[in-house]
């Protein structure tokens, strides 16, 4: 079993930066892929990016050219850097990431507010 915690969410004005952290309690070299999502109030949950396990990413049209998915498997931590945020861009954000041997976990999900 594997859990992902998840931190860095928060309130900031429309223009501003979060970067949001996903960490494993495993190491991350196992990892096959991971996923980025978003829940607005009152939708459904939407991808926001992915990570395949050779490195390839995609990204949402929404939020593409300003955020950026890294890992630093170091520290077993994923990322999400957010820049030049929208009020749209609020939502309940969650980490996804699926591991050789063990399976798929979900963080538990950190709130990002922005003003306008």
């Amino acid at each position: 079993q594997v859990q992902l915690v998840e931190s860095g969410g928060g309130l900031v004005q429309a223009g501003g930066s979060l970067t949001l952290s996903c960490v494993a309690s495993t190491s991350i070299s196992s990892l096959n892929g991971m996923a980025w999502y978003r829940q607005p109030p009152g939708k459904q949950r939407e991808l926001v990016a992915a990570m395949n396990k050779v490195g390839e990413i995609s990204y949402a049209d929404a939020v593409k050219g300003r955020f950026t998915v890294s890992r630093d498997s170091a520290r077993n931590t994923l990322y999400l850097q957010m820049n030049s945020l929208k009020p749209e861009d609020t939502a309940v954000y969650y980490c996804n990431a699926g591991f050789m041997r063990i399976g798929v976990a979900w963080g538990q999900g950190t709130q990002v507010t922005v003003s306008s």
